[in-house]
């Protein structure tokens, strides 16, 4: 299955100020009128909810597509995909090929957005995970803040995390990470027992209910950044995952460590490249 992935993700490295909150939050109400975001000014969290839903109108508007000519279609497991507007000068095998998948999700700092074209069938199975590299709340130590996210760990997984905090860190936010990938691409709700999936990382395996998941490709990477708050910045690191059904004889796992690689598929912005363009995205 030859669909192209491409991945955007948003640093929410600053916090926006009350008129910046405003135009994005009027800016959903307008284009994403489904969309149920409260309205609190101030509130972070409630500021980067609002920044998901402005991902695929950001990522449409870089295709140069007016938010007119296209709708967003959701299947009931919360599955999205965009269909264009019918153009009568498109080959209709061409529009049934246009059709446009995409996962959004965030975790502290950062927003990724997954998605991927092709037919309608295809492009709702990708899925985002996103997990900060850190211990949460960051306070806790590794050993504690790991024992505390052994219910979503097989025998197998937590016998691979080591024995070295840094070592034990890193493999459990790639598991958590691939685990949500999967997950998101599915379209599972919350609640899942992630115990039902096992992921042998150094075999590159996965298996679902002790049968082993076969057609999935698993892109894997890490972005850091910057946060900015008062006098202070903090520097951030996140493992990615991204899942998507291509229906091979087995499943695939693509190591990203190449930066120039990545630039090719993945994208990283920050809230002032947002800010700039979003008088645009409601045209």
């Amino acid at each position: 299955m030859d669909c192209p992935i491409l991945v955007w993700m948003l640093w929410y490295n600053r916090d926006l100020t009350p008129e910046e909150y405003e135009k994005c939050y009027q800016t959903v109400q307008i284009c994403v009128p489904h969309a149920n975001i409260l309205y609190e000014p101030g509130n972070r969290q409630t500021a980067i909810n609002t920044v998901t839903y402005l991902m695929p109108l950001l990522m449409m508007r870089h295709r140069r597509i007016p938010r007119s000519k296209w709708r967003d279609n959701m299947l009931p497991n919360g599955k999205h995909w965009i269909e264009q507007a019918l153009d009568r000068n498109m080959d209709p095998v061409r529009r049934l090929k246009s059709l446009i998948g995409y996962h959004v999700t965030h975790d502290e700092s950062l927003v990724g957005m997954a998605m991927v074209q092709g037919r309608q069938r295809e492009v709702v199975s990708i899925g985002l995970g996103v997990q900060m590299l850190s211990t949460q709340p960051r306070n806790m130590s590794v050993t504690d803040w790991a024992e505390s996210q052994y219910h979503k760990l097989t025998p197998a997984e937590i016998e691979s995390l080591g024995d070295r905090d840094d070592v034990i860190l890193r493999r459990l936010c790639l598991i958590l990470a691939l685990k949500q990938a999967y997950l998101n691409a599915i379209g599972q709700p919350a609640g899942f027992d992630y115990t039902r999936l096992e992921f042998n990382v150094a075999g590159e395996k996965i298996f679902g209910d002790n049968r082993p998941l076969s057609g999935w490709e698993f892109r894997i990477w890490q972005g850091n950044t910057v946060i900015r708050e008062a006098e202070t910045s903090t520097e951030e690191k996140y493992q990615c995952a991204c899942a998507f059904f291509r229906g091979w004889p087995e499943s695939k796992f693509i190591w990203q460590r190449d930066a120039k690689s990545l630039e090719t598929w993945v994208q990283f912005l920050n809230m002032d490249q947002l800010i700039t363009v979003l008088p645009k995205l409601a045209d």
